[in-house]
């Protein structure tokens, strides 16, 4: 397939880039450009071919993309939550698969690490995922809970100086090409712990999952423990109970909150300027009324979810942001998205199903998008209960 030329304007309807800093405008410039000269070319090949671009590890590590908000001293890039919304905006306007790949290695592998690890295991696993060298999954969902992950089967029991893995993960990004999984498990007591697994450790395999219409430039794969030996230095010591995973989980979807919206954005952009250049009945189809409401609503719910998430990037920063918030903000941008993508692809018509445009591809990703680290309607009842303070749960 011919590499496609990457020509995205990014819409900014209400001036929303007044409110970024430099540096935030920066990191999003380079993040842009390495979109479209690394990505955008390359992207719909791996797509069509279920493959992971492997060099994007490094690439990414080059970048700064992976645990950006975690401190210098570990590797990190110690910035403040806009710039690393602006970033996952950027990479998943590529693909969501890459953007799954950095939120992935920052919020779910390196955040726990940070934030309920212990200082030698800071110092052993952050720089080498930082860079990129190495490459992390976490491991929560299991083969018959997903939604809730309390029910969990996989499990740790005590054995000296190590506990005995045993259980299984699924649907788990990253997992072929990992060196390291934060895995969550219980103890004999019943308690979640969060336990560090490294590539090479006995009975401990990394299957991958095949036959996906969904993400397919990214790996995707389970985890099997079977009687692994993992040291009790590779257990979390500042973290026990769902809390731990949670934490982790709230700030990956805050990157998919950005996210999501990077990838509207893509198709907001692709479908204007083909409803400039298409010609029907005479003239552009972008002068005809149907078209011109579908764009008007595009660029209005883009414009709505831009100053959500601004808003939520300066409650993250400042430590204020509720989960239930960043709930709410993911939920509504992968609606947005996901909406955004069918008007485009009609807007495109036959072309809309070709990988010569990036709008099938997207919608494709963000069927996965919506359903994973916390479904559509599970993140609406989570709103729910947080405003009538009734659990529909239980």
């Amino acid at each position: 397939m011919a590499a496609r030329t990457d020509l995205f304007n990014s819409p900014d309807y209400f001036n929303v880039d007044e409110l970024l800093t430099e540096e935030q405008k920066l990191i999003r410039e380079s993040v842009r450009s390495y979109v479209k000269k690394e990505i955008s070319p390359i992207i719909e090949d791996y797509a069509q071919k279920a493959e992971f671009p492997e060099q994007i590890v490094k690439q990414l590590g080059d970048l700064g993309c992976f645990g950006p908000t975690v401190p210098v001293e570990y590797g990190g890039g110690g910035l403040d939550y806009i710039s690393y919304g602006l970033m996952m905006q950027e990479l998943e306007r590529g693909d969501s698969g890459v953007r799954s790949t950095a939120s992935v290695q920052g919020s779910l592998v390196m955040y726990p690490i940070y934030a309920y690890g212990n200082e030698e295991q800071r110092n052993k696993y952050l720089p080498k995922l930082a860079s990129g060298e190495w490459l992390g999954c976490f491991g929560l969902t299991e083969p018959n809970h997903g939604s809730d992950p309390s029910s969990m089967l996989t499990n740790i029991r005590d054995a000296g100086d190590h506990v005995i893995l045993n259980g299984a993960k699924m649907w788990i990004s990253n997992a072929p090409f990992s060196q390291v999984a934060v895995v969550w498990a219980k103890d004999e007591q019943g308690i979640v712990r969060g336990v560090i697994v490294e590539r090479g450790m006995e009975g401990f395999s990394t299957p991958t999952t095949h036959g996906k219409w969904s993400l397919r430039a990214s790996a995707t794969g389970e985890l099997v423990f079977d009687n692994v030996k993992v040291p009790k230095a590779n257990i979390l010591p500042n973290v026990q109970g769902l809390k731990g995973p949670l934490g982790c989980l709230t700030k990956a979807r805050y990157g998919i909150a950005w996210g999501a919206i990077g990838a509207a954005m893509d198709c907001y952009d692709t479908a204007l300027r083909y409803s400039k250049e298409r010609e029907q009945f005479g003239r552009p189809i972008g002068g005809f009324q149907l078209q011109q409401k579908k764009l008007a609503e595009m660029v209005t719910e883009i414009t709505k979810a831009q100053l959500l998430n601004w808003r939520l990037g300066v409650l993250m920063s400042e430590g204020r942001a509720t989960p239930q918030q960043v709930s709410m903000a993911k939920r509504n941008a992968c609606e947005v998205a996901t909406n955004i993508c069918r008007d485009a692809r009609q807007m495109l018509g036959g072309m809309g199903i070709t990988g010569e445009y990036p709008v099938m591809r997207h919608m494709m990703n963000l069927e996965s998008v919506i359903t994973y680290e916390g479904t559509h309607d599970i993140h609406l009842l989570i709103t729910g209960m947080d405003v009538t303070g009734m659990n529909a749960f239980k």
